[in-house]
C-alpha cells in the first residue's frame, strides 16, 4: 500500500491560529505534535515511510520536510504542486507518481488522506483501513464514512445503500445541509459523515477518471514531468464531484474510530479536556464564573468573566470572539479581511523559513525592529535591499556574517551595521540557535525587497 497524504490547503477555518503562511495542518492543538505529524504516525504501523508520498507547495515544502524528519519519517517523498489546485488534480498527480517514481502497478492500493484530522485510537483506525484496503482489492473506490451523533452542518454526508462485504454501496453524496436537514438524515440512521480518505488501486482511480474526469485523465496518462507542466491546466475541482458523485463503484467503510475533521473552532473546542464547568483552557486563561467556554491564548493573559457558550482564541495581532455554533463563520471574517487587504489573512508575526523564523517585534514610518533566529547550521541568502539598512544585534548564539567582501564573527553583546545596497549574510555556524535583533531603517521595508544572489534553499 502506498500513503497519498494531502497538505497542501490553506485553509482559514481556524483563523486566526491558522493562515496562509502557517495553515492548520501545521498547527499543534493541544498536543505536542502537528496534525500532519499525527496523520504521519497514525500510518508508520501500517506503510514505511518510503511509501508515503506528501503533497503540498512549495510555500510549505520546508514545513513538511521538517515534520517528517522529526517524526522518524525522513525516507517520505514530498511531491509539489506547480500551482495550488483541488483534490482531484492532487490526487491524479500523486497516483501518477506512485506509478512512475515509486513503480506501483496497477493492482497496487492507494490511500488518501487529508493531513489536518485527529482520529483515535490507532488500533481501531488501522483495523478500518485494512477492512478499506479488502474492498479497495476488489476494484471498488471506498470512501470512509463517520456515524453521526449530531445533526452537524458542517460535514458533507453520503447516504448508505445496500451492504458489500464490511461496508455499504453509496448512493449518493449531499452537501453540507441546514440543520432540519442534518436532523433528518440523524433520524434517518443511513446517512454518514463524509471523511475525506479514500482507498483504491491505481488501475481503478485511474479507470474512473478516464470515464468522469477525462480531461483530468489525459494529462495524468503523460509521463511525470509532463503532468507536471500541464498541471495547472487541469480542472479546479475536488475528487468528489469529479469521480466519487458520479461512479458506481464506491462504497463506505464505516470508520468506527473517533474522527473529528478540526474545521471549526466549535471542533476544537470538542477534541479539548475540559474543566468541571465545561471550560476548555489552553494558554495563560483566568475564567470567572465561566462556563462551556473555549479560551486559546497564546501570548497574553485571557481573563473571562461571567462568560458561556463562548469562544475566544488570541493571537498577539489578532483575537477572534465568537459565540459557540457560530464559528463557521470565521470563514466570512476572513473573507472581509482580505476584501480590505489586510496581512492578517496571510501572515503571522512569526514567519518560519528553511533557516529558522523571524519575528516582528514592532514597527512604525521608517523602521522596523525583528527578532530573527538561525537554526545551527543554516544560513540565509546573499542578499542586498535597495530601500533599507539593517543593524543586527547578537542577543544569543554566534554569527558568521558576510558585509559586501568582509566576513567576520559577531558574538553576543555584539553588533554590525548592514548599509542600503550592500550585499550581506547571515549565516549560524554554530550548534546553539542563533538569535539576533534586526533594526531596519528605510524608506521601503517590505519583504519583497530582498534581491538574492546565492541561496542553498534555491530561492535565487
Amino acid at each position: 500500500m502506498k500513503l497519498i497524504i494531502l497538505a497542501g490547503g490553506g485553509g482559514t477555518r481556524l483563523f486566526p491560529l491558522s493562515r496562509t503562511c502557517l495553515p492548520k495542518q501545521f498547527l499543534k492543538l493541544g498536543n505536542t505534535d502537528s496534525l500532519l505529524t499525527q496523520t504521519v504516525k497514525r500510518f508508520l504501523p501500517l506503510v514505511k515511510a518510503a511509501d508515503i508520498v506528501v503533497v503540498t507547495n512549495q510555500e510549505y515544502m520546508h514545513h513538511v520536510k521538517t515534520e517528517l524528519a522529526a517524526c522518524g519519517a525522513g525516507a517520505a517523498h514530498i511531491l509539489l504542486e506547480p500551482v495550488a489546485r483541488n483534490t482531484a488534480p492532487a490526487i491524479a498527480l500523486a497516483v501518477r507518481f506512485c506509478l512512475d517514481e515509486l513503480h506501483s502497478a496497477s493492482d497496487d492500493i492507494l490511500f488518501v488522506t487529508p493531513a489536518d484530522h485527529i482520529i483515535h485510537p490507532a488500533e481501531t483506525f488501522a483495523r478500518n483501513v485494512r477492512q478499506a484496503v479488502e474492498l479497495a482489492a476488489l476494484a471498488k473506490l471506498v470512501t470512509f464514512g463517520i456515524k453521526p451523533d449530531k445533526p452537524e452542518t458542517g460535514y458533507g454526508y453520503i447516504q448508505a445503500g445496500a451492504s458489500c462485504g464490511p461496508g455499504y454501496e453509496v448512493v449518493s453524496f449531499r452537501e453540507k445541509p441546514d440543520k432540519d436537514t442534518a436532523a433528518a438524515y440523524l433520524t434517518a440512521g443511513n446517512y454518514y459523515w463524509n471523511s475525506g480518505m479514500f482507498a483504491f488501486t491505481a488501475g481503478c482511480i485511474m479507470e474512473e477518471f478516464s470515464r468522469y474526469a477525462p480531461a483530468i485523465y489525459q494529462l495524468a496518462s503523460a509521463p511525470l514531468p509532463a503532468v507536471v507542466d500541464k498541471f495547472a491546466t487541469m480542472p479546479n475541482i475536488s475528487i468528489d464531484y469529479a469521480v466519487a458523485e458520479k461512479s458506481a463503484r464506491v462504497v463506505m467503510a464505516p470508520l468506527t474510530a473517533y474522527w473529528n475533521d478540526i474545521g471549526s473552532w466549535d471542533a476544537i473546542y470538542d477534541v479539548l479536556d475540559k474543566d468541571e464547568a465545561g471550560n476548555a483552557l489552553n494558554g495563560d486563561c483566568l475564567p470567572i464564573d465561566c462556563s462551556k467556554t473555549l479560551m486559546l491564548g497564546r501570548n497574553r493573559l485571557i481573563a473571562g468573566i461571567g462568560l458561556e457558550d463562548v469562544l475566544v482564541v488570541e493571537t498577539d495581532d489578532v483575537i477572534v470572539v465568537a459565540k459557540r455554533g457560530e464559528s463557521q463563520k470565521v470563514k466570512d471574517v476572513v473573507a472581509e479581511l482580505k476584501a480590505r487587504g489586510r496581512r492578517e489573512v496571510d501572515e503571522h508575526t512569526t514567519m518560519y523559513r528553511p533557516w529558522g523564523s523571524y519575528t516582528v517585534l514592532g514597527e512604525g514610518p521608517g523602521y522596523k525592529m525583528k527578532k530573527i533566529v538561525v537554526t545551527p547550521g543554516q544560513q540565509l541568502s546573499l542578499q542586498l535591499h535597495y530601500h533599507r539598512s539593517e543593524h543586527w544585534i547578537v542577543i544569543g548564539g554566534t554569527a558568521k556574517v558576510t558585509i559586501g567582501e568582509q566576513e567576520q564573527m559577531v558574538h553576543v553583546n555584539e553588533s554590525v551595521y548592514i548599509p542600503v545596497s550592500t550585499k550581506h549574510r547571515l549565516a549560524n555556524p554554530g550548534k546553539l540557535p542563533l538569535e539576533i535583533i534586526e533594526v531596519q531603517n528605510g524608506s521601503y521595508l517590505g519583504e519583497d525587497d530582498i534581491v538574492r544572489f546565492d541561496d542553498v534553499y534555491g530561492r535565487a
